[in-house]
């Protein structure tokens, strides 16, 4: 039923392309956690250069790990706390192009260099935030922030 999908088209086709297969991979499905799970693991199979892509849920005002894809990882997170903090405590994405030369970064996998969080919002309020390693310094740009976010927002619909 699924395939390894080959994406050979400029960056930006490319992400349209993974954003619509988004679209389709949840529709009709209500499950906040399989549709989590399916998103990592569609942004595991389409993102080159990563080493961990997931969720952290906001419970209580502290984020708790939820579906990823990766090396095992830190469980809890405060929101004044490493890059996934102040994303979740600002409501904003926060990209990080050193994580070593980010302030309180949290090091679960000692690999990565970069990272970008996506915080996701639905009617004003913090559901949680899109967390996105890389073992390569400087790994996200103005692009790679503009399509995740709208990935964000096309996941947001199913949540």
């Amino acid at each position: 039923m699924f395939h390894t999908e080959a994406y050979t088209e400029s960056r930006e086709k490319n992400y349209e392309l993974v954003i619509n297969q988004l679209g389709a991979l949840l529709e009709g499905e209500a499950d906040h956690i399989a549709n989590l799970s399916n998103a990592s693991a569609l942004l595991n199979q389409f993102l080159d250069r990563i080493n961990w892509v997931g969720f952290y849920i906001n419970r209580g005002g502290e984020l708790v790990l939820g579906p990823f894809q990766g090396l095992p990882a830190c469980v809890r997170i405060p929101f004044a706390r490493g890059v996934c903090g102040k994303a979740a405590s600002t409501r904003e994405t926060v990209r990080v192009e050193n994580v070593h030369e980010f302030p309180g970064h949290i090091a679960c996998d000692a690999a990565s260099q970069s990272e970008i969080v996506i915080p996701i919002m639905k009617d004003g309020e913090l559901l949680g935030v899109l967390d996105i390693d890389s073992p390569e310094l400087n790994r996200f740009d103005e692009l790679d922030q503009q399509y995740l976010e709208q990935f964000v927002q096309k996941l947001i619909a199913h949540l």
